[in-house]
């Protein structure tokens, strides 16, 4: 039977995934990729890789997060392990020449916020992850604040990282399907687990 931190990034992971293909997929396919056989499966492999590497960026504060929870509900400091977290989400960010104080403090906002998320549901009752956030936060209401104060988090990181990029319209664009990808996902969710609360 896997256990509660499996459950949670299971779910993690698949939402990652879900969400990498929403933004990956949605690239337009040219006329190329279907006169020329090779650039199909070139495009094809080429989607994988950046699903892939869209997936593991976008699980990383996740992991991090839900790694900390874990520890952090077995006695570890908070403060401890926080500052830890600081120093690997900053050399992350120069080592991918991104950091900026902006885009550093929206990833710690982020870290935060999914610590008490990971805290709740490892701390809930439940066989499926579902069960987990249906016990651990009661109503559709207390999980939506939740899901709203992560999606403002998120999004301010966005704009940090489009400040840092410079490259208006592809960056941006990406940032905005990404995000409506996480919308429609997190709705789908938030319905499935409350389904009862939806009327």
């Amino acid at each position: 039977m896997p256990t509660k931190y499996d459950l949670v990034l299971s779910h993690e992971d698949s939402f990652a995934r879900a969400v990498a293909t929403g933004v990956i997929v949605r690239r337009p396919i040219t006329i190329w990729d279907f006169l020329v056989p090779f650039m199909f499966v070139f495009r094809v492999l080429t989607m994988k890789k950046e699903t892939e590497t869209f997936a593991t960026n976008f699980l990383f504060l996740r992991k991090l997060a839900l790694g900390a929870a874990s520890d952090i509900n077995k006695g570890e400091d908070r403060r401890n392990r926080i500052a830890r977290i600081e120093g690997e989400t900053r050399d992350r960010l120069i080592s991918q020449k991104l950091y900026s104080g902006r885009l550093h403090q929206g990833q710690m906002a982020q870290v935060n916020l999914l610590i008490d998320h990971y805290s709740k549901l490892l701390n809930a009752e439940g066989k499926n992850y579902d069960s987990l956030v249906k016990n651990a936060y009661q109503t559709r209401s207390n999980y939506q604040t939740f899901q709203h104060q992560l999606t403002l988090a998120e999004k301010e990181s966005d704009t940090a990282v489009f400040v840092v990029f410079g490259e208006p319209d592809k960056v941006w664009q990406e940032i905005l399907t990404k995000q409506t990808v996480i919308d429609r996902l997190r709705e789908k969710e938030i319905d499935r687990v409350f389904l009862e609360e939806s009327d």
